[in-house]
C-alpha cells in the first residue's frame, strides 16, 4: 500500500528499535524522537530537527510509551487496539493529539473493545480477593482496607462502560470527578518549557508573591493562592494531593476556602488564567496591593489568611477525605495556629487582587 500510495508508517514500543516503512538515508535509521518528528511534523517543527527530510509518517503505531510527555497535535485520530481497566491511561493517550495548536477541525477517539464482559476484563473479583489476601497476611488492622481499592475498581468500571456505550464530550465524562482532572500532564509540560527558556528554577528565594487581578466571573474572587511545602514527616497527606509534599491552597479575603488542596486540576488551572501570558507586573493592581500593604511592610492580613488556610487543612478533620489524610489516628502535628505554620514553608503566593 504505501508504495502504491506512498502512504508511511512507523511503530514505537520503547523496548525495541523503531522501525518505519519510510527508510532512513542514513545507517542508523529513525530513533524514537525523530520517527515521532516525521509522524507530527509542525508540532514538532520538523523543518527545524529534520530539514532534509521531505517525507513525513502518515501512521503511527505505538504502546503507552508514548502516551505522556509528547506533542503529537498534527494527529486528528486515535485508535486504541487494548483498553487498559485504569480509563486514565485512554485519557493520557488521547491528550497526546487533543492539545493546544491543534489545526484540526474535529479529533476522533475511537476504542476497540475485547468480546467479554467489564468485569471479566479488569477480573474485578479476582482483585478485590487478592487485596483481601494481602490485608490477611500484612494484618494491618485497619477497618476498611477494601473500600478504597474497591471504590476505585467500581469507579474505573464505570467510567469504562460510559466510555464504551456512550457517544460522549471526553470533558463531560464525569462521576464525581472527571477523569480528565487526573492529569497533570500539561502543567509538567508548562513547567518544563519555562525551565528550558528562562533557566532553573533551584536558586529561586522561597516567599515571592504576584499580583493579578481578581475576576469572579472566571473564579477568581479577591484573595490568595498559597503555595507551601510540609517539613513534617510524620504527617502523610500524599493519597489526597498529588502534589506532596507541596501544597495549593486557595482562600478569599474573607477567610473562607475557595478551594482546597485536594482540588489540585482546579487550582493549577486558575493559577494558569490568571497568570499565562503575563511576564510583566500590572501596575494597576499592584499599586494597589502597594497601598493596602503600605508597600509589603505590613502583610498582616495574608499572615492571617497563611494561618487560616493551614488551619483549614486540619479544622474539616470529621470530612472523610481530608481525615484520611493523617496516619495513625489523631494527629498532633497540626493542632493549633502556631503548630500548623511550624510544619509548613512558605514556598510563594499568588494575589488576586479585587480592582474595586
Amino acid at each position: 500500500m504505501w508504495q502504491s500510495h506512498q502512504i508511511y508508517t512507523g511503530k514505537v514500543t520503547g523496548s525495541d528499535s523503531p522501525i518505519s516503512t519510510l527508510k532512513s538515508n542514513t545507517r542508523q535509521g529513525y530513533d524514537f524522537q525523530s520517527l515521532l518528528t516525521l509522524f507530527s511534523p509542525r508540532s514538532k517543527e520538523k523543518a527545524l530537527t529534520l530539514p532534509n527530510e521531505p517525507r513525513e509518517i502518515d501512521i503511527l503505531i505505538g504502546t503507552d510509551c508514548i502516551s505522556e510527555g509528547q506533542n503529537l497535535q498534527d494527529c486528528d485520530y486515535l485508535i486504541n487496539y487494548d483498553i487498559h481497566w485504569n480509563p486514565v491511561r485512554i485519557i493520557q493517550r488521547f491528550g497526546r493529539i487533543d492539545r493546544i495548536g491543534s489545526q484540526n477541525a474535529s479529533i476522533q477517539l475511537v476504542n476497540y473493545w475485547p468480546d467479554i464482559t467489564l468485569d471479566e476484563y479488569i477480573n474485578l473479583k479476582e482483585r478485590v480477593e487478592n487485596r483481601m489476601v494481602i490485608s490477611d497476611v500484612t494484618a494491618t488492622a485497619h477497618d476498611n482496607v477494601l473500600n478504597t481499592q474497591s471504590n476505585d475498581i467500581s469507579y474505573r468500571k464505570e467510567q469504562l462502560r460510559r466510555l464504551q456505550e456512550e457517544v460522549i464530550e471526553m470533558e463531560d465524562l464525569k462521576t464525581g470527578v472527571s477523569i480528565t482532572d487526573l492529569g497533570l500532564n500539561d502543567f509538567r509540560m508548562d513547567l518544563l518549557n519555562y525551565i528550558k527558556a528562562n533557566g532553573d528554577l533551584a536558586n529561586v528565594p522561597t516567599g515571592m508573591n504576584a499580583v493579578v487581578p481578581a475576576d469572579p466571573a472566571r473564579g477568581l474572587p479577591p484573595g490568595v493562592m498559597f503555595t507551601l511545602r510540609n517539613r513534617n514527616n510524620g504527617v502523610n497527606i500524599n493519597q489526597h494531593n498529588r502534589l506532596h509534599p507541596y501544597y495549593l491552597i486557595y482562600i478569599g479575603e474573607n477567610g473562607e476556602v475557595v478551594a482546597d488542596h485536594t482540588e489540585v486540576k482546579r487550582l493549577l488551572d486558575l493559577v494558569r488564567s490568571a497568570c499565562k501570558g503575563q511576564s510583566q507586573p500590572l501596575p494597576e493592581v499592584c499599586s494597589l496591593f502597594n497601598q493596602a500593604t503600605d508597600d509589603g511592610r505590613n502583610m498582616g492580613v495574608y499572615s492571617d489568611l497563611l494561618a487560616q488556610a493551614i488551619r483549614s487543612m486540619v479544622d474539616s478533620k470529621e470530612d472523610r477525605d481530608i481525615d484520611s489524610l493523617f496516619s495513625g489516628g489523631r494527629t498532633t502535628a497540626l493542632v493549633n495556629t502556631i503548630a500548623g505554620l511550624d510544619d509548613f514553608e512558605l514556598i510563594a503566593f499568588l494575589v488576586i487582587q479585587a480592582t474595586e
